[in-house]
């Protein structure tokens, strides 16, 4: 194993079907790497076989994730006589280290990153991947490939060789890989002795101004001295640090920092179920979702993710014109993301359809004007920040406070988005409350506002009542997924979290109970047990597990809570990270990769059950 590396470094003596990576299934067990502009995923063996550039949501450069056996659409190293691998994070930050080792024990090493470091007082973080490969022991044979596509892998580029560059020319602009590695084996694929290291940068059409292996080592060094500093300043529970650490980093590498937006995950149309059709495309902002990550890292003192991303929040408020915010928006503030089929890739081990866009964007969820008001809430109470919240801040979301009043007891598609169907949900009432409740709280502590806060209390007190009245269910002892429904539906368990009941309320502690009774297969749960578009759910959603460790904590169950963490952090893969779904049957992740939601999971779950530092030290 790695010294000084993560301690979920994976030693993998393969079979000789697994040593032959054309022939391996395609699986999440990814690494990611990023620097708040673009993000790539690489796989176990070293392939990086998903890329979009110039931004998250752009054209997949390297999209074999999603059409397994192609050999164009991914950036390889090869070594031949592949025996074993081993790959881990180099500890509190974003830097891959994968190892090949064939069977006489030569190998070699592979370190992939995206730069990321200050520079002349601003964030350096181009559009631009790092490779560097440093022989381990012998001369190992290897083959080095990179082979991107453009267009959604419909068009192949038309490659220029330099001394040493290769420019690949798309439709949509050049990109260019600098090496030291021979362009002439890279370019045709050739197998060759790597004596000494080589270094790649791939990325936009510029020339070096450094040496490139100097170069290579220098972005290395200064983006590692980067992410240790960022990781120092994180305020960690004393329990379950690393994989906390990991949870952070990645939430932070899913934030488009030009922007501030955050989006759910960084693929698209990874099914949530084998051949289940569930496949969306989820490399936009979600005003849901990026409150929860805005929450869980401020949960760390890391307020930094929330200042941006309100920069971009408020742009979305104050172009609503009409008051009406969708529940999601491109990164760039795209209001428009249709949704279309790519029919030319496989998809996911061909289980397509592969989507671009998401029809969400025309749905009504009225659930985010509380997730609006929940994620700007602590600008206004918090002193440490740059520029803290003001009167006029406190005026637009009034306004969306506004449109949760009008709509709390209106049908929507709710937070499921379901397509065909709408009802009165009840989570999105209870967001819909804690939009009202939070703005009486920010009038009445940070503005002194006195009437303002009145009138939103009362409003609050209006809804609350209208909830409890309306989604308890006296037969299954439970607060249920709609008013006047009886199906059971995890997201009523965030009534404690945002604060609509206090856990030791017995209809929690019965809904608790309940959802248990009905969704939950060992540590999994489902997200509701209605069927939906698609028939019945078959994976479990994985925040929604966490939901479950959560509530029991809040309910005195610490020790099944703790359990049951603990197994869900088992089924993290290799390097630990998560997707939005799994099978309840074999623990395989499914569904977009990594998954923001997921990651927010392990944090809250580690701060909510970890021991006491002033126990401890």
């Amino acid at each position: 194993m790695f010294h000084g590396r993560e301690a979920l470094a994976v030693d993998e003596d393969m079979d000789p079907s697994a040593a032959a990576p054309p022939g391996a299934e395609t699986n999440l067990d990814l690494a990611l790497i990023g620097n708040c502009a673009i993000g790539a995923l690489v796989d176990r063996r070293g392939a990086i076989v998903w890329c979009c550039m110039p931004r998250f949501d752009g054209d997949p450069v390297f999209h074999a994730l999603l059409a397994e056996g192609v050999p164009d659409g991914s950036m390889n190293v090869e070594l031949e006589g592949l025996s074993s691998v081993e790959q881990s994070y180099d500890h509190g930050t974003a830097i891959v280290r994968t190892r090949l080792i064939d069977g006489e024990g030569r190998g070699v090493e592979i370190t992939d990153f995206a730069p990321r470091f200050f520079h002349r007082d601003r964030m350096f973080r181009p559009a631009q991947l790092v490779r560097r490969i440093r022989p381990l022991a012998g001369h190992a044979r290897i083959r080095i490939s990179v082979r991107p596509l453009g267009e959604w892998a419909r068009e192949k580029p038309t490659i220029t060789r330099g001394s040493n560059h290769l420019r690949y020319v798309l439709p949509s602009g050049t990109l260019r890989l600098t090496t030291s590695a021979p362009p002439t084996y890279v370019a045709e694929g050739t197998w060759f002795s790597l004596h000494s290291p080589v270094s790649l940068l791939f990325g936009p059409d510029e020339t070096l101004s450094g040496g490139i292996d100097e170069t290579a080592r220098d972005f290395e060094e200064q983006t590692s001295l980067y992410w240790r500093s960022w990781t120092r300043r994180l305020a960690v529970p004393l329990e379950w640090q690393e994989a906390v650490i990991r949870a952070a980093i990645t939430l932070k590498l899913c934030q488009f920092e030009e922007t501030g937006a955050i989006v759910a995950a960084m693929t698209t149309s990874i099914p949530e179920a084998a051949h289940s059709g569930r496949n969306w495309d989820y490399r936009f902002c979600w005003l849901r979702d990026a409150f929860f990550v805005v929450r869980a890292l401020n949960s760390l003192s890391e307020v930094g993710t929330m200042e941006d991303y309100l920069r971009w929040l408020y742009d979305v408020l104050r172009g609503a014109e009409t008051g009406h915010v969708q529940p999601l928006y491109g990164i760039g503030l795209e209001q428009a993301l249709p949704e279309s089929i790519v029919s030319h890739l496989p998809g996911y081990r061909g289980m397509g359809p592969v989507r671009v866009g998401n029809q969400a964007y025309e749905h009504f969820q009225h659930d985010v004007y509380g997730n609006i008001v929940l994620g700007a809430a602590q600008a206004f109470h918090d002193h440490r920040l740059f520029r803290r919240a003001d009167p006029s801040d406190f005026m637009a979301l009034e306004a969306m406070g506004e449109q949760a009043w009008l709509l709390h007891d209106q049908p929507d598609a709710g937070m499921w988005e379901l397509r065909t169907r709408a009802r009165v949900h009840t989570s999105s009432a209870l967001m819909c409350w804690a939009a009202c409740d939070r703005l009486a709280k920010i009038a009445a502590r940070a503005l002194g506002n006195r009437d303002r806060a009145a009138h939103w209390q009362s409003r609050a007190e209006t809804i609350r009542t209208r909830i409890v009245e309306q989604s308890w269910n006296e037969k299954r002892q439970s607060f249920v997924e709609s008013f006047g429904g009886s199906e059971l539906d995890a997201s009523v368990l965030l009534m404690a979290e945002v604060g609509f009941l206090p856990p030791a309320d017995p209809r929690f502690r019965s809904t608790v109970l309940a959802l248990e009774a009905a969704l939950c297969d060992g540590p999994y749960m489902r997200r509701y047990e209605a069927a939906d578009d698609f028939g019945r759910p078959e994976s479990s959603f994985n925040v929604c597990s966490f939901w479950r460790v959560d509530a029991l904590a809040r309910i005195g169950q610490q020790d099944r809570a703790r359990e049951l963490f603990e197994a869900l952090l088992a089924r993290r893969n290799h390097v630990g990270l998560l997707s939005e779904d799994m099978s309840t049957t074999t623990g395989e992740l499914w569904g977009n990769f990594p998954q923001t939601y997921s990651m927010v999971g392990i944090i809250n779950g580690a701060v909510r059950l970890s021991a006491r530092w002033e126990d401890t030290v």
